[in-house]
C-alpha cells in the first residue's frame, strides 16, 4: 500500500497541483487508514484488493468510538474515497469500494463573518499604524487588502508573481486549483497598498542579495511567503487591531467576507462563483445562507417590532 500511496501523493502534487497543506492532510488521513487495516501489526502487508465497503465502514466506526468530530471523519472518508477512485482510474482496482459509503451527516453551522465595518476598521487601523511600524507592515497590509479585495485562497495569494498583476486594469491572473487560471479584479485600496509595498520588496532583495525572484510576497529572507506565515500574521493583526469580539479568523475568513459582502450588495451569484474559482455553483450558494443570517441579525437588532 505504501508504494501506491506514494504514487497517489505524487499525482496530487504534480498533476492536480494540490497545495502542500492538502497533500499533508491526505497523507495523514490515509496513513491512519493504513494503520487501521494493519490491525496493530506494523509488519502486516495490506492487500487493497480485499478492502470492501464493510471494512471502510469499520474504519469510520473506530473513529466515532474515539469521539472524533464529524467534520474530521467526513474529511478522512473523502481522502479514502479519492484514493480508491484514483486506484480504480489507474486500473489497480476494478472498482471503488468507498464510493457507496455514506458521509456522516454534518451539523449545519454558519460561520461568524466579519461585517463590512469590522473589516474596513481593521484595514484602516493597520494603514494608520504603518508610519510608526516596521517596513514589512506595508507588505502585510497589501496581503490583507488583496485577500479581501479579491477573495483569493491563501495558496493562490502566496503563488502570485510580479507578472500576475495588471495595475492599469486592476486585474490579477490567478492560478487556482488544478492549475486553472482565472482573472480576478482588485480595487483602489489594494492597488495603493501594493504600490507602497513594492519599494519595500526591492529594498529587501537588495539587502539579502537575491536577484531574479519572481514571487510577489516575500519573507525577510527574500523567498516566497508561505500560507502558514499569512495565517500567523493575520491572527497577530486581529489581536492588535481587530474588533473587540471573539471571531475565529483565518485567511479564508476574508474570502468568506469578500463573497458575503458582495452578495449583500447585490452581486450576481454566478459572478461571485467566477471570481472565487468555484467549480460548482452549489459551493458558492452557501454564502446566500450566511447573507440571509446577517440580514436576520440586523432585523432583530434594529426593527422596533422584532
Amino acid at each position: 500500500m505504501d508504494e501506491l500511496l506514494a504514487r497517489y501523493l505524487n499525482y496530487l502534487r504534480y498533476e492536480r497541483n494540490a497545495s502542500p497543506h492538502t497533500i499533508r492532510n491526505y497523507e495523514s488521513d490515509l496513513l491512519q487508514f493504513r494503520d487501521y487495516l494493519k490491525d496493530r501489526n506494523a509488519a502486516a502487508q495490506v492487500d487493497l484488493g480485499k478492502v470492501d465497503t464493510l471494512r471502510i465502514r469499520g474504519f469510520l466506526s473506530s473513529l466515532f468510538e474515539r469521539e472524533k468530530k464529524k467534520t474530521s471523519i467526513a474529511r478522512k472518508l473523502a481522502a479514502v474515497r479519492a484514493f480508491f477512485k484514483f486506484l480504480a482510474k489507474e486500473g489497480v482496482l476494478a472498482s471503488n469500494p468507498a464510493a457507496t459509503v455514506s458521509t456522516p451527516k454534518l451539523d449545519k453551522t454558519l460561520p461568524r463573518i466579519m461585517t463590512e465595518e469590522e473589516v474596513n476598521n481593521l484595514l484602516n487601523r493597520i494603514a494608520e499604524a504603518i508610519p510608526q511600524g516596521e517596513p514589512m507592515m506595508r507588505r502585510d497590509r497589501a496581503i490583507l487588502e488583496l485577500l479581501y479585495a479579491s477573495g483569493l485562497r491563501v495558496s493562490e495569494l502566496v503563488g502570485l508573481d510580479l507578472r500576475s498583476i495588471n495595475y492599469g486594469d486592476g486585474m490579477l491572473l490567478v492560478r487556482g486549483k488544478g492549475r486553472k487560471e482565472r482573472i480576478v479584479p482588485f480595487g483602489s485600496k489594494a492597488k495603493q497598498a501594493l504600490e507602497e509595498y513594492l519599494p519595500v520588496r526591492e529594498k529587501l532583495l537588495m539587502e539579502v542579495r537575491k536577484s531574479g525572484q519572481t514571487a510577489l510576497f516575500l519573507n525577510t529572507k527574500g523567498t516566497r511567503l508561505t500560507t502558514r506565515s499569512v495565517d500567523r500574521l493575520l491572527k497577530q493583526y486581529m489581536l492588535a487591531f481587530g474588533p473587540n469580539v471573539k471571531i475565529k479568523v483565518s485567511p479564508h475568513s476574508l474570502r468568506h467576507a469578500f463573497a458575503s459582502h458582495l452578495l449583500t450588495e447585490g452581486a450576481d451569484l454566478r459572478a461571485i462563483q467566477e471570481m472565487l474559482g468555484h467549480k460548482s455553483l452549489a459551493t458558492t450558494q452557501k454564502y446566500t445562507q450566511v447573507s440571509i443570517k446577517q440580514l436576520i441579525d440586523v432585523y432583530d437588532k434594529t426593527h422596533p417590532k422584532a
